[in-house]
């Protein structure tokens, strides 16, 4: 970071008093908590969370040091104050993925416009023609649960997903939410939700067995086996690639 971007003493000291007085403000939210779920212990420790990190940032900007400190990331809903008997629900999903293999994207794109336009249904030669044609193509013919579970075939490399369902007091009329729909969610309405991502990999890597650990010979020969089922799979050019059944949606 150049100097002239470098915080200030003062900036430094004012986000230390911040770090101060939030703490003071998290003691007596859980003086006075409540309950186990008190809202306002919640929001004190969030606030709390947000000085100590900010503090953090501008004393190595600054100084080139840390604190002790190690703020946990918030992995849990805050508490639920929506409908008891939900009339109405809502299912948020984001799935991210990587384009790793274009050309196979590409391919399978063209394979589906082809049949389209054997059956007088297609959109135009040349429409899968480019990445981002060839993402149209694909999400605009199978439903994003089996491009979910088939990503492999279409070039794809999984990311982070989450799902979260909330809940309404009402249905949405038609076309309200369409032009921003993933706006306004109230966190304190989620039922529930679910999350897979990479971050979560040093937590699995924690209950792999130890080297002295027994492990059945028929398993090891099923890993290898499926080893090998997918190094051939890699191994496969484009124009080896099975054709994929378009379904009539």
């Amino acid at each position: 970071m150049s100097d002239a971007a470098q915080p200030t003493a003062a900036e430094v000291r004012a986000a230390a008093e911040a770090v101060k007085a939030a703490l003071d403000r998290h003691l007596a939210a859980v003086e006075r908590r409540s309950g186990e779920d008190d809202p306002a212990v919640y929001e004190a420790f969030n606030q709390l969370a947000a000085a100590a990190e900010t503090y953090d940032e501008l004393l190595y900007d600054r100084y080139d040091e840390v604190t002790p400190f190690e703020i946990p990331g918030d992995d849990t809903l805050p508490p639920y104050t929506g409908p008891e008997e939900p009339n109405a629900i809502s299912v948020l999903i984001r799935r991210d993925y990587a384009v790793v293999e274009p050309q196979r994207l590409l391919s399978q794109a063209q394979r589906v416009e082809a049949a389209d336009v054997d059956t007088g249904t297609g959109i135009g030669e040349g429409a899968s023609g480019t990445v981002h044609r060839a993402l149209g193509t694909l999400f605009g013919e199978f439903e994003p649960d089996e491009i979910a579970s088939r990503h492999k075939e279409f070039g794809l490399e999984e990311g982070d997903s989450t799902l979260w369902v909330t809940a309404s007091d009402e249905p949405a009329d038609p076309g309200e939410w369409l032009e921003a729909p993933f706006e306004h969610v109230d966190p304190q309405r989620v039922v529930c939700r679910f999350d897979v991502s990479a971050v979560f990999d040093d937590e699995l890597d924690e209950d792999e067995p130890d080297e002295g650990d027994d492990v059945e010979d028929d398993e090891i020969e099923d890993y290898d086996d499926l080893d090998t089922d997918l190094d051939e799979d890699d191994d496969l050019d484009d124009g080896e690639l099975e054709p994929l059944e378009a379904r009539e949606r």
